[in-house]
C-alpha cells in the first residue's frame, strides 16, 4: 500500500503534463486530416489555413512589468494575511510560540513581495525607454 502513494502522485503527475500536449496534438492531427480530405474531393484549399496550420499560434509578447507587479502585490497580501493571524493566533497561545512561528512565513513572503515590486520598477522603467 505504500508503493501506491507515490506511484498515483506520479501518474497524476505525468497525466497532468502529457495531457494536454496529447489533446493539442490529436486536435492538430484532426485539422490537418480535415484539409486533407478537402484537397482529395477537389475543393479549394484557403492560404490562411495553411499559413495558420504550418505556422502555429503565434503567442503576443508577456507584459512581464505587469506579471511581476502582480505577483509582488499578492505576495504582500499573503505577507500581510499571515501578519494578522500571527497576532490573532496570540489569543489562543498564551506562551507566543504560535505568533512568532507565524511571522516567519510572513517576513519571508513580504521580502519577496517586495523584491518582486522593485523588479516591476525596473521593468517599468526599462519598458519606457525601450518604447
Amino acid at each position: 500500500m505504500e508503493v501506491l502513494v507515490p506511484i498515483a502522485f506520479f501518474a497524476f503527475l505525468g497525466a497532468v503534463i502529457v495531457g494536454p500536449i496529447w489533446l493539442r496534438e490529436r486536435t492538430r492531427q484532426s485539422a490537418h486530416r480535415l484539409v486533407q480530405d478537402a484537397l482529395e474531393k477537389g475543393q479549394p484549399l484557403d492560404p490562411a489555413i495553411v499559413k495558420q496550420l504550418t505556422d502555429g499560434r503565434e503567442r503576443a509578447k508577456p507584459d512581464r512589468a505587469r506579471n511581476t507587479l502582480g505577483s509582488g502585490v499578492v505576495l504582500l497580501a499573503l505577507a500581510g494575511g499571515f501578519a494578522g493571524a500571527s497576532f490573532l493566533m496570540g489569543g489562543f497561545d498564551p506562551s507566543g510560540h504560535a505568533e512568532r512561528g507565524m511571522l516567519v512565513p510572513a517576513i519571508i513572503l513580504g521580502a519577496l513581495g517586495v523584491a518582486f515590486l522593485v523588479l516591476a520598477i525596473v521593468d517599468y522603467s526599462t519598458k519606457k525607454k525601450e518604447e
